[in-house]
Order: C-alpha cells, then sequence, then structure tokens
C-alpha cells in the first residue's frame, strides 16, 4: 500500500512537469542511452524532439549517417506493438562529424566518441490522450580495435495536456541540434582536376585562411581515407576529393564541409553540388598570417586603445584616475607622479592579459570566445555594480581608503596610491574591453582565431593604448604643468565624481535584469544598502563593531552574487525602437527569407552591456529620422541580441571577421551579402545607404 501511495505522489509530480522527460540510462555495454524529450507535458498536434543521449565508454566510437569505409549508423526502431509507427519517427538530426582514422590513409570512418545526441521530431497525433509513450529499440554498432553491435530497449510516457517544456534537456538537445550543419546559401560544383575531383564552394565570409577543411560525403562516391588538399579565394574555397573509381564526377555529389577554426571550432555547411565548371575566385591561395599583419593589428589595437578613452563605457572610471592624477600633482613629488601612471597601466596590463588568457580558455573550452563574455556573466556584472557603487560613496566621503596620497613622506600612504592606482586600471579594463570603438573591431575579429602569443600581443596592445594618456603624463613635465593647481576645488570635483559613478551603477543593474531578472537587480540593492550599512557602521566604533562590519560588507558583496546565479528569465523575439517601427529577432534563415524577398535589411547585433551599442542607438538607430527612411523603404530590422551569450550569433561574428558587438550588417535590396558598417553609426550613413545614395 505503500509502495503504490509513493508511485501515485511520483506520477502526480511527473504531471507536473516536475520531473525531467526522460526515461531511465540504460547501459548497452561499452554505451549509455537515455531517451530523453524537450517536454515534460506534449500538446496533440504538435511536433516534439526527442532524442537518444549517448554517452560512450573511453576510446569507444559510433558513426555517422555515412560511417565511412566501415561501420553502421545508429537507428531508432519503433516497437511493432507501440503507439508509433517507423513513419511517424522522424529523421535524426546529424551533428557534425569526427574523423575516425582507423587505419591512417587506408580506413577512415566518420562519427562520434566520448558522447552524443541524436535528437529527432515526432509530431503528436490530434488525437492523443491521458498518456503518450515512445518506445522503441537503439541499434547501434559500437567499435574501438573491435566492434561490437549492441541494442537496448527504452520507453518514455509522457502526460498529453498542455506544453511543458524540460529546461534541462530541452537545453541539451537544443546544443546538439545547433552542432548539425546548416545550409550553405552559396553555390557548389564539382568538375574533374588532373586524376581528382574539384568541389567548388562560393560563400563569401565562410572561411578564413587559418582555417581547415573537410568534406563529409553522404555517400560512397570518393574514397574516405584520402587525404583532402583546399585552397581559398575572395569567395570561397575548393578542395580536391579522390573519387572512389574512374570516370567524370556525378550530376551530383552531397555532403558536409566542416569548417575548423584555429581554435578548434568546428562549423558544417550542407553542399548538394551539381557537375560544373570551378567557381570563380574560391581557389589560389592560402596565406598564413605574417608578422606585418600581426604588426599592423597591434597598430590598430594600440589606436583602438586609445580611442577608448573617450567612450562612454570607460568615462565615469577614468573620473577616478584624473582625481588621483591631480591630487598626485598637488603633492609636488615627481616621483609620485610617475609611480601613478606606471602602477595604472600595470593594472591595465595585467587585466588585458588575464582578458586575453580568458579569451584563449573559453575559446579552447567552446570553440569561440568575443569581447564582452564577462559581462555576460551575471554575477560578475552584480558584483561590478556594488564596486561602482561603493566608489561613489567613498568619493562623497562616506569612507577613506587609507592614509593621504598627498603625504608623501608616510609609506603607508604611498603604497596606498601605489594599490589605488592599479586597481583603477583594473577597473578601467574590466569596464572598457567590452567597448569596440573605431579600429578595435576588425583587429580584435582578425585576432580572435589566431594562436594564443597572437592574442596576447594584440590585447596588450589595446591596453597599452587605454593607458597611454596617463602614462605620458606622468612622464612628461610640460605635459603636467597643464595639471590644474590643488585648492578647495579639489574636494568639489571628487564629490561630483561621484554621480557619474552612480549613474554606471545604475547601468549595470538593467544590464543585470537583462541577464537574470529584475529579482537579481533587486537584491543588489539590496547589496548595495547592506554595504552602506557596513560602511555607516565601521565609523561607529571599533572592536566587536568593526568585526559586524566586515561581515556585513562581505554579505553585501556575496548574497547578490549569488541570487544573480540563476536560470536566465526567457527573452522576448522582438524589440520595439520606436513606437511605430518593430524590429524582428535575427536569424539566418530569416534573413535569408527577406533576401529573397527582395526587401534590404539592416542588422543590429547588440548587447545591453554594451554602451557602443546603446549611443548608435540614441543617436542614430532611434531617430525619427532614420525610422522614417527605414518604413518608407521597407527595411526589414533585424535584432541579434547578444546579451547571454548565443553560439549562433557569436558565429555569426566570428564568420564575419570581428570580435563583439557592436556590429552592423547591411544588405541591400538584392543582395545577398552584406556591407559590414562601422562600429560608430552616424545618421547620414544610414540615410544614404537606405535612399541609395
Amino acid at each position: 500500500m505503500f509502495a503504490r501511495t509513493i508511485a501515485i505522489i511520483l506520477a502526480s509530480l511527473f504531471a507536473l512537469g516536475g520531473l525531467s522527460a526522460a526515461a531511465q540510462p540504460v547501459d548497452g555495454g561499452y554505451a549509455t542511452v537515455e531517451l530523453i524529450s524537450e517536454r515534460t507535458e506534449v500538446r496533440p498536434g504538435e511536433t516534439v524532439y526527442f532524442a537518444l543521449d549517448m554517452k560512450l565508454d573511453e576510446h569507444w566510437h559510433v558513426y555517422w549517417r555515412n560511417a565511412g569505409d566501415a561501420g553502421l549508423p545508429p537507428k531508432f526502431i519503433a516497437d511493432k506493438d507501440g503507439a508509433l509507427t517507423q513513419d511517424q519517427i522522424g529523421d535524426f538530426v546529424w551533428p557534425v562529424p569526427h574523423l575516425l582514422p582507423i587505419t591512417p590513409d587506408v580506413i577512415m570512418d566518420y562519427g562520434y566518441d566520448d558522447e552524443v545526441v541524436f535528437a529527432f521530431p515526432i509530431t503528436i497525433p490530434d488525437d492523443a490522450w491521458g498518456e503518450f509513450t515512445v518506445s522503441g529499440l537503439a541499434d547501434y554498432l559500437i567499435c574501438e580495435e573491435v566492434c561490437v553491435p549492441e541494442a537496448v530497449n527504452l520507453s518514455l510516457t509522457l502526460p498529453v495536456g498542455i506544453t511543458r517544456p524540460d529546461e534541462a534537456n530541452g537545453r541539451r538537445i537544443a546544443e546538439w541540434i545547433a552542432k548539425a550543419p546548416s545550409d550553405l546559401s552559396g553555390e557548389a560544383t564539382v568538375s574533374p582536376k588532373g586524376v581528382n575531383w574539384a568541389l567548388s564552394i562560393s560563400q563569401p565570409g565562410a572561411f578564413a585562411p587559418t582555417d581547415t577543411l573537410r568534406f563529409f560525403p553522404h555517400n560512397h562516391e570518393i574514397r574516405h581515407a584520402a587525404k583532402q588538399t583546399f585552397s581559398f579565394g575572395d569567395k570561397g574555397a575548393t578542395l580536391l576529393l579522390t573519387p572512389d573509381g574512374e570516370g567524370e564526377p556525378p550530376a551530383k555529389i552531397e555532403g558536409v564541409v566542416v569548417v575548423e577554426n584555429a581554435a578548434g571550432a568546428r562549423l558544417g555547411y550542407t553542399v548538394s553540388a551539381k557537375a560544373g565548371p570551378p567557381l570563380a575566385d574560391t581557389s589560389g591561395k592560402r596565406p598564413a598570417a605574417s608578422s606585418s599583419n600581426l604588426l599592423l593589428m597591434a597598430g590598430f589595437a594600440l589606436l583602438g586603445g586609445l580611442i577608448l578613452n573617450l567612450m562612454p563605457c570607460v568615462l565615469p572610471v577614468l573620473t577616478i584616475k584624473a582625481m588621483g592624477m591631480v591630487s598626485a600633482a598637488a603633492s609636488g613629488n615627481a616621483n609620485e607622479l610617475r609611480s601613478h601612471g606606471l602602477w595604472y597601466t600595470g593594472g591595465v596590463l595585467v587585466s588585458f592579459g588575464v582578458l586575453a588568457g580568458a579569451i584563449v580558455a573559453v575559446r579552447e573550452a567552446t570553440g569561440s570566445a568575443t569581447l564582452g563574455f564577462q559581462l555576460q556573466h551575471a554575477p560578475t556584472v552584480a558584483i561590478l555594480a556594488l564596486i561602482m557603487f561603493a566608489i561613489g560613496l567613498w568619493l562623497l566621503g562616506m569612507f577613506e581608503l587609507g592614509g593621504s596620497i598627498q603625504n608623501t613622506g608616510n609609506s603607508l600612504a604611498s603604497r596606498s596610491g601605489a594599490v589605488g592606482a592599479f586597481f583603477t586600471g583594473v577597473l578601467a579594463a574590466v569596464v572598457g574591453a567590452p567597448c569596440v570603438g573605431p579600429f578595435l573591431g576588425v583587429a580584435l575579429g582578425a585576432v580572435m582565431s589566431q594562436p594564443a602569443p597572437s592574442v596576447f600581443l594584440v590585447f596588450l596592445a589595446m591596453g597599452f593604448g587605454l593607458a597611454l594618456p596617463f602614462l605620458l603624463l606622468s612622464f612628461v613635465p610640460n605635459l603636467q604643468r597643464l595639471l590644474p593647481k590643488p585648492g578647495a576645488w579639489m574636494e568639489t570635483l571628487k564629490q561630483a565624481f561621484a554621480f557619474p559613478m552612480f549613474l554606471t551603477a545604475a547601468w549595470l543593474l538593467s544590464v543585470l535584469g537583462a541577464l537574470a531578472g529584475n529579482g537579481a537587480a533587486a537584491w543588489t540593492a539590496v547589496g548595495a544598502t547592506i554595504i552602506a550599512f557596513a560602511i555607516w557602521l565601521a565609523g561607529k566604533g571599533g572592536g566587536p563593531m568593526k568585526a559586524v562590519a566586515a561581515l556585513a560588507l562581505i554579505a553585501g558583496f556575496a548574497v547578490p552574487a549569488l541570487r544573480a546565479n540563476v536560470p536566465p528569465p526567457p527573452i522576448g523575439t522582438s524589440t520595439a525602437y520606436a513606437a511605430k517601427y518593430e524590429t524582428e529577432a535575427w536569424s539566418t534563415a530569416r534573413v535569408a527569407e527577406l533576401v529573397a524577398e527582395g526587401r534590404p535589411v539592416f542588422v543590429d547585433f547588440t548587447a545591453t552591456w554594451c554602451a557602443t551599442c546603446q549611443v548608435n542607438k540614441t543617436t542614430t538607430l532611434r531617430t525619427q529620422t532614420v525610422q522614417d527612411a527605414f518604413a518608407k523603404n521597407d527595411v526589414a530590422f533585424l535584432v541579434a541580441d547578444f546579451t547571454r551569450n548565443d553560439p549562433l550569433i557569436a558565429e555569426e561574428i566570428r564568420l564575419r571577421g570581428r570580435a563583439g558587438v557592436p556590429m552592423y550588417l547591411w544588405y541591400a535590396s538584392g543582395s545577398d551579402e552584406p556591407e559590414i558598417l562601422p562600429e560608430i553609426l552616424s545618421r547620414d550613413m544610414i540615410l544614404e545607404l537606405v535612399n541609395g545614395g
């Protein structure tokens, strides 16, 4: 009786969506297989993705749809007595495969190791009610040095009612569907070239000179173990394939071209190549990244770093540094001023070095990385907002950071000044790095897929450019004379600088709300209150009072960071730039549809945390003049919101040779290739594009 009661309770919880939509994992011998679904409850008539989630033993592999020289692809066979027939189960969504060199240069297979998820769609019958069961046999060949056929029975029952998503399994299925190849939007031909076939692919912007390419055929027209050489052109790439026999290429050859960049990120394009001559500008060169190109990128990064000093995301932090420089100059001690400049530069360079290392690490772990990833992490944004708030309180005189910097005879004050200058450099780098201004978009985009030493060089050049004005001010006496004389105005100016810091904290709160919801922003406001209370309490006495204040200070930072580390709320699919002009969410499929209709398309790759993006919206994109021009010319306005990390948006940014947002694409009417616009927009520029001038 007790067991039956427990079973009823569990069934009720499942019906309420409290349990994950997955069958129990089954150990087939060398792989554990689980049947999962993107829903915990299904609605009649809807199409739902189910999937085989396979975790393979070390060194074992299963196969792609075309196994290569040997092997068999996995399949899911519906139970004969089950609710579904085989025809009602959709085809697998095949992730991009890897090479499996069984015998080098002799036997080459295609497949997967470690883990793989095979998603497949099922349309729920219109007359389904009560419960819906998917049951069948996962049949696969798994191999190491020997091959073993394995088959496991799987069954998954879901309640029928309304649509209820399974967040965990839905996210896992979506991640593996995203690893499937996308359709090639360009052209492809195959033609004889000596004893080989030349597969010519025209897809401008899809390939970089440092990429490696491999064609995985759907059938067996070519020798799978043969090496495939490739070259690039301005509009695409060409691969040389070795035919499996003699004769001309077939009328059509189909498969997937896999593009792997220098960081190991892999992207696939489904290709259907017709017999025909090679396409223009798709072969002939494969330039390596030269030292001169690297120095040019570093030069652009240096200029971009200089310009960052004028960007709205950095200016509030620079007010702190300006205050420190004025105070140091007021001391009359040249060594103190130089120390400020060096420590500030050190803070900037260390931060940009750490950022470069993080970019390389994220790139290795995920396959790609973009600027601003730190501001896509809600706890980091919460802590930054609180730091800005605390700095504002300090500038208002609510508390002191050690002894006076003007007391040059006091070694403690000297250390405090050095630490303060270093910390200001760190803060400037953290807040300023995501701002992609002039010169930075191209330079950083070009280096993002390069080896780690190149990434470090360009990022350090960017940091040096950011620090250079204050460094020069510290060492050049003629420039130091431009600094104002000390006086009572300094305290007033210091207090005035608090308000840009509060505005920066407010901006970061808006970013946090977009990342983790209004609740996270509210808890950060609570944290700010606790920090202010801790500062007030510390000023009331010593001993136990200061200990309580220290604990409160820790809680003020820790609690908001923990509360911000929650699953993000859903993002809407449309963003209004003006009351009468609606935008749409960006996708490559939607762009293709609009281009096919002959409409001009403007795409805004943006993020809430991107200050440059917000300036462009205010000065250009939201203005009535631009909105009227868009409406008059039937411009489709698409928005790619990169506030949170989106692999598809990140990949598009990479393909266009940029490091992050903002990025603006303009598809003129009748053109399927975009013009990449500058990072800083103007109304005249947009009006000239839209009006065809």
